[in-house]
């Protein structure tokens, strides 16, 4: 009995040692992480309330509500229309909602902030993602961003008009059909074809067809590439902090839709290599696969296949879903305000006359109240609720005393501007006159950024636009738009860092020629 005793009080004696171990060694984590939470306040700059190791990265990749409330309390409550900092995981970030040092990062002193955040893949299929011109850093950058802007000149999006209007004319007959048929009409689903196919045509050259097969191929790996669930969060956390387990365990963040993409992209290239054109976007890059580089005037700068197959996937992860929400929020908030509605379908009817019953480039991209509804539009639901700019060179945020050194993130928030009261009296409200030329000079510098500013804006905002402009011009001509529920509140989420509606849009749709 006292042998086994003795070996128990021993073997319980080692459990002890080793409980003893782990408290210690996680009582040393814990203070090194408050150690490592403590930068900010060292400096005496405000933060919220951090989470032991994660910091604030729990908030911020926080998919629903969505990402824009957790900004709005920093802005609101901790100094952040100022500025603030903040903690992903360890790493300090600093937020910048001060419409005068927006001013600065954004174009003033841009040399100081051309970089975005830069990613570690290790896969072959994400791969093609570093050779987008949004990931694209430094000098890179600025040469694929030199050889493409050209590409969204006045003149070129003139020339794609025909593609994105007969895109819009199937739209609105599909979604009169569906009206003749059920009581309401789910608009995002709508509008998310409708950008589908536009993409499909003027950037991969093929005629998805989303809205005669539901089961297009295209259109069902397009889905699946902007499916964002817990998995492609878990990833993207992982590639934040842990990059290299990508890399040990051979994963990839994208899934096999991207390969789908890749090879759509790679026969149409050879296609149009035998000399068959279309006029879209994939033309344009393919003449830009020449380009004199004025930097230096000894050399050409070519565009790979491969960096023309990225840009081609590039237009479908920047457009298919930002472009599609702006719609179905359009759409929403004129069924919600049938006055301003009617007042756009005047405008457009007069445009209409004014142009032998046509809607033309040049009226569309005139209309001065179908431009104000999507402004204001934006203004409420800026696609991307947030800016990230990456310091490269030491640098002192002007009238303050956070010095920044190369690889600091800053955070520019776009959703809380674009409400705060301050500037926009009524933010909650839709009110398109505000956007109206007579107003233009009422509208605060830095406080309407839903492409971005400065030289790193979005470079297809002309198109976007365009796109838009043509879909909700065709939409509003043809049906009169009504809530389904007037009582609905409209739910909001930001899966994959878009802002969208999140159980879609339920809309009335009247003919207009049957009223």
């Amino acid at each position: 009995m006292n042998r086994g005793a003795a070996a128990t009080s021993k073997m319980l004696g080692g459990v002890s040692v080793w409980v003893l171990v782990v408290a210690l060694v996680a009582a040393a984590a814990y203070l090194y992480s408050r150690w490592r939470h403590n930068y900010w306040a060292a400096r005496g700059i405000n933060t919220p309330p951090t989470l032991p190791f994660l910091g604030h990265i729990h908030k911020i990749m926080n998919m629903d509500p969505g990402r824009f409330l957790f900004d709005y309390e920093v802005y609101s409550k901790y100094g952040g229309s100022n500025y603030c900092g903040l903690y992903e995981f360890h790493k300090p970030a600093v937020f910048v909602g001060n419409t005068e040092l927006m001013k600065h990062i954004f174009v003033k002193d841009f040399d100081h902030f051309t970089d975005r955040r830069s990613f570690e893949v290790y896969s072959e299929r994400d791969k093609i993602i570093t050779e987008m011109l949004s990931v694209k850093n430094g000098k890179e950058w600025k040469v694929l961003r030199s050889i493409m802007s050209p590409m969204f000149s006045s003149g070129k999006i003139k020339s794609m008009f025909s593609l994105v209007t007969q895109v819009a004319d199937t739209l609105v007959t599909y979604s009169l059909e569906q009206a003749s048929k059920q009581p309401h009409v789910e608009m995002k689903d709508n509008f998310g074809r409708f950008t589908m196919d536009t993409i499909a045509t003027c950037a991969f050259g093929i005629n998805c067809n989303s809205f005669a097969n539901k089961n297009a191929e295209f259109a069902n790996h397009a889905n699946e590439f902007f499916t964002y669930g817990p998995l492609k969060t878990f990833k993207l956390i992982t590639i934040l902090a842990f990059p290299k387990i990508l890399k040990i365990f051979n994963l990839s963040f994208n899934g096999p839709e991207l390969d789908f993409f890749k090879n759509v992209t790679d026969q149409t290239l050879s296609i149009r290599k035998t000399g068959k054109k279309r006029g879209d976007f994939l033309d344009l890059l393919l003449e830009g696969q020449t380009f004199d580089n004025k930097e230096d005037s000894t050399n050409k700068q070519a565009l790979s296949d491969r960096t023309i197959v990225a840009q081609s996937i590039l237009f479908l992860v920047a457009g298919y879903d930002t472009t599609a929400s702006t719609l179905s929020f359009c759409s929403y908030e004129l069924a919600k305000n049938p006055r301003e509605q009617q007042r756009l379908r005047n405008e457009l009817i007069d445009l209409m006359k004014e142009n032998n019953g046509e809607l033309t480039y040049q009226g569309i991209m005139e209309a001065k109240l179908l431009n104000a509804c999507l402004n204001e539009t934006l203004r409420m639901y800026p696609p991307l609720p947030t800016a990230e700019r990456v310091c490269v060179k030491p640098y002192q945020l002007p009238g303050t005393n956070i010095h920044l050194k190369p690889g600091d993130l800053v955070y520019l928030p776009i959703w809380c501007v674009q409400h705060d009261p301050k500037y926009w009296p009524e933010p909650n409200t839709f009110r398109p006159d505000r956007f109206m030329p007579e107003n233009k000079n009422q509208i605060h510098g830095y406080t309407h950024m839903p492409f971005g500013m400065g030289p790193r804006n979005c470079i297809a905002m002309r198109f976007a636009l365009m796109e838009a402009k043509v879909a909700l011009a065709k939409m509003v001509l043809a049906a009169e738009m009504s809530l389904a529920n007037k009582d609905e509140k409209l739910k909001l989420a930001t899966g994959g860092g878009v802002v969208r509606a999140k159980n879609g849009v339920n809309i009335i749709l009247q003919p207009i020629n049957q009223q």
